[in-house]
C-alpha cells in the first residue's frame, strides 16, 4: 500500500483525494490546507490539518496548490529526504526545495469540483530527479487507472501550453458561439453533436487532416458574410485571426 499526504484544497487536490479514496492500494494518511475550513467536509474520511508540524511520514507528499505557492510551501515542510511532488504543468521540478526528493505528478486534464472524473481517462505526466522514485509514482498512478508518461520539464511545459489551446481557448470559443446563438434566440445545444464529432474526429486523424470549413477552402463569399453577421468587434477579430491561421496552415491566400 502507498501512503499519501495531500497538501492543498483546490480542484486537483479534491479529485485526487476522491480517486485515491476509492482504491484499496492507497492510504491517504492526511490532508493539509492552510485553511482548515476548506477541507472540513472531509474530516470523517481523512485526518485533516492546518498545521505543517503535525504532518506524518508518508511515501509521497503531493503539493496541489496554485503555481505561485508551490515553492514557498515546499520550503516550509518540516522534514527532509522524503518524496515531494507537485501537480503543475508549468512549474519547474527544481522549484521544489532540494532538502527533499523532488518530482512531478501532473494529471493532464481539466478539473472542476462539480464534475465527476474517471482517472482512467487522465494521463499523468511524471518527472523525477531520482530514478528510484519513478517506480513509486508509476505505481501510484496505476492504482487509479491512469496511464503514465515520463517527461522532462520542457516537454511538460509544452504539453501544458498545448492544453491551454485545446481546452481553455477552445472553451472560450464555445462561449463566443453561445453568445452568437443567444443573440439570435437559437439554442446552443443544437451545436453539441458537432462539438462531440469534432473532438471524436481527432482521435483517428490528425488535426491537419480533420480541418474543414470556409477558411480551408478559401470561400471568400462565406467568410465575408460571416464577418458582416458578427456584431462584436472582438468576435470579428477572433474570426479574422483564426481564418488567417487556417489559411496559412493550408496554403490559402489571405483575404
Amino acid at each position: 500500500m502507498i501512503s499519501v499526504i495531500i497538501l492543498g484544497a483546490g480542484n486537483v487536490a479534491a479529485h485526487l483525494f476522491n480517486a485515491f479514496d476509492g482504491t484499496e492500494q492507497v492510504h491517504v494518511k492526511q490532508w493539509y490546507n492552510r485553511s482548515i475550513k476548506s477541507i472540513q467536509s472531509y474530516k470523517n474520511k481523512v485526518v485533516i490539518t492546518d498545521d505543517l508540524s503535525q504532518l506524518e511520514k508518508a511515501d509521497v507528499y503531493i503539493i496541489a496548490v496554485s503555481d505561485d505557492a508551490i515553492a514557498n510551501l515546499s520550503t516550509k515542510l518540516p522534514f527532509e529526504n522524503r518524496l515531494v511532488v507537485h501537480t503543475s504543468g508549468s512549474v519547474n521540478v527544481h522549484d521544489l526545495d532540494k532538502k527533499n526528493r523532488r518530482g512531478v505528478f501532473y494529471p493532464l486534464q481539466t478539473f472542476s469540483k462539480a464534475a465527476t472524473l474517471n482517472f482512467e481517462n487522465v494521463p499523468i505526466c511524471l518527472e523525477v530527479l531520482d530514478k528510484a522514485d519513478l517506480k513509486t509514482l508509476k505505481s501510484l498512478a496505476k492504482t487509479i487507472g491512469s496511464s503514465t508518461h515520463k517527461v522532462n520539464t520542457d516537454q511538460r511545459r509544452a504539453l501544458h501550453l498545448a492544453a491551454v489551446f485545446v481546452n481553455n481557448f477552445t472553451n472560450q470559443l464555445y462561449r463566443v458561439a453561445h453568445e452568437i446563438t443567444e443573440s439570435k434566440g437559437v439554442e446552443f445545444d443544437i451545436l453539441k453533436p458537432l462539438i462531440l464529432e469534432t473532438a471524436k474526429k481527432v482521435q483517428d486523424i490528425s488535426p491537419y487532416m480533420a480541418q474543414t470549413g470556409p477558411a480551408k477552402r478559401n470561400d471568400k463569399k462565406t467568410i465575408k458574410k460571416h464577418l458582416q453577421l458578427l456584431e462584436s468587434a472582438q468576435h470579428k477579430a477572433i474570426y479574422e485571426l483564426l481564418t488567417a491561421s487556417i489559411q496559412k496552415t493550408h496554403g490559402r491566400k489571405k483575404l
